[in-house]
């Protein structure tokens, strides 16, 4: 196909967007490469794996991304850790990696952010061995086969990892070829359930408050409608902000606004809350990235100001005493964490903070979260048709979602972080399991991923033990 008829095609796309605005058009190379680089720079460098399968699968499991992908020029520079992606001149993304850090979208910026890490003994115990738990019985055995199992025809499940804890404990895990207990694995929107899990502990600590205005210096004049936005607002995605939805990951989506904050600005939080209001502060729900990106500048801020200080107190006061030895918060060019969809970590690790929620927040007799935040977190969001809580998906309340859910034999009590693609870290504090799940899938059928068929399988294999 030639230059003229790609040209031809983003401008089919721009012509569906006239309705929301051309300069949204304008920004779809760049979202699209954006994206590819990011995942790529992160996979590649962080998780170690290779680059073509991340492209393959990725983009397989992307409705639509078919139609720019294949016109992209991918380049990934294993000597200088970095991914260029461009779109035939009418896009380019950078993406860099520095040790520690993960990767950070480059917009010709070179900050200088030192690693941190800080030694402190784990409070919750080694879970697992290094090789890895087989499952100890058949009926697990078989839970997992089904888990990892491709259909015959599309779409398939391309299913990564998945770990089972009991009462606290591994008792079963499963690694598809290429990964292993230690790869750190991209957690997309379940990082939004870590972002909001620090904004627990800072809770705890009397450094914010959820329901007073949020201390964002932007909004302090109280003549500005976005004042009256606290932190329930943007942690339940009640906000009112005027940034489009972060709900699907498709060609499509690269119109949102949200889209440019992540893919085209340098500082995120600065672009999200310059963005006036679309709705009242807590009249209406719409899920997107921006609430937890203005979240996650709240957290630096309270750390200290830097990427330096939001490692000390991520380590300090979360990932350390959950013994989360392979973390990597990845930040933008501005030093803010990406709270919204950037932490790796092994699918062990990401268990281990579901492990949290399911101890009500106390790890090893150390209260780590706020009495009353697992049930707070827990509780539904009016409006949020799929199922929400703050900052975690949930089961409560009667949403088409949670109902949906129930009928695919997912329990009532369930709570879960969950990411774009098929991450799942899910809480069943009734048959006290913690399960994750990760892999490469796309968003519809709900059913493709297999998910609802592991939380029921698993159930049934450990119920009464």
């Amino acid at each position: 196909m030639t230059r003229r008829l790609l040209i031809a095609l983003v401008a089919t796309t721009a012509l569906a967007a006239l309705a929301v605005g051309s300069a949204r058009a304008r920004d779809v190379p760049q979202v699209a490469t954006g994206f590819i680089a990011s995942v790529l720079c992160s996979e590649t460098f962080v998780s170690g794996l290779d680059p073509d399968r991340t492209l393959s699968e990725t983009r397989a499991a992307m409705p639509g991304a078919g139609l720019l992908s294949w016109a992209m020029d991918v380049r990934v520079d294993r000597a200088a850790k970095d991914v260029t992606v461009t779109l035939l001149g009418l896009g380019r993304s950078h993406a860099v990696f520095r040790d520690g850090l993960g990767c950070h979208m480059d917009h010709g910026e070179s900050p200088d952010w030192p690693t941190v890490r800080l030694s402190q003994p784990a409070l919750l115990p080694g879970t697992a061995p290094p090789h890895g738990v087989a499952p100890a019985t058949p009926a697990l055995t078989a839970a997992l086969d089904r888990a990892f199992a491709e259909p015959e025809v599309p779409p398939f499940r391309r299913t990564h990892a998945v770990v089972v804890m009991k009462d606290g404990k591994v008792i079963a895990e499963r690694y598809a070829p290429g990964f292993a207990v230690d790869t750190p694995l991209l957690g997309f929107s379940a990082t939004k359930s870590m972002t909001a899990t620090l904004i627990g502990i800072l809770v705890r600590q009397g450094k914010l408050a959820l329901h007073a205005p949020a201390p964002v210096a932007a909004w302090q004049n109280e003549s500005d409608p976005r004042h009256a936005i606290t932190v329930d607002h943007l942690l339940r995605h009640t906000a009112g902000l005027a940034l489009g939805s972060s709900l699907q990951a498709s060609l499509v989506s690269a119109l949102e606004p949200v889209n440019r904050m992540k893919f085209v600005e340098p500082d995120r939080a600065a672009y999200a809350e310059s963005i006036q209001l679309e709705t009242t502060p807590g009249a209406a729900w719409n899920y997107h990235d921006g609430n937890t990106i203005i979240l996650s500048h709240l957290i630096g801020d309270a750390a200290g100001g830097s990427a330096a200080d939001v490692l000390r107190f991520a380590h300090r006061e979360l990932f350390d005493p959950l013994g989360m030895t392979s973390v990597t918060l990845e930040f933008d060019a501005a030093g803010t964490p990406e709270g919204s969809s950037q932490m790796l970590a092994s699918a062990r690790d990401w268990a281990r903070l579901g492990q949290l929620y399911l101890d009500d927040g106390v790890v090893a007799g150390r209260r780590i979260l706020p009495a009353g935040w697992v049930a707070y977190v827990s509780a539904p969001t009016p409006g949020a048709f799929v199922g929400l809580g703050a900052g975690f998906w949930t089961n409560s309340g009667d949403s088409f979602g949670a109902n949906y859910r129930i009928s695919h034999g997912w329990p009532r009590d369930a709570v879960f972080a969950k990411g774009t693609l098929g991450q799942y870290v899910i809480v069943i504090p009734s048959e006290r399991l913690v399960i994750a799940r990760f892999g490469r899938t796309v968003n519809w059928p709900p059913e493709a991923d297999g998910v609802a068929q592991l939380v029921s399988d698993v159930i049934a294999a450990t119920h009464g033990e």
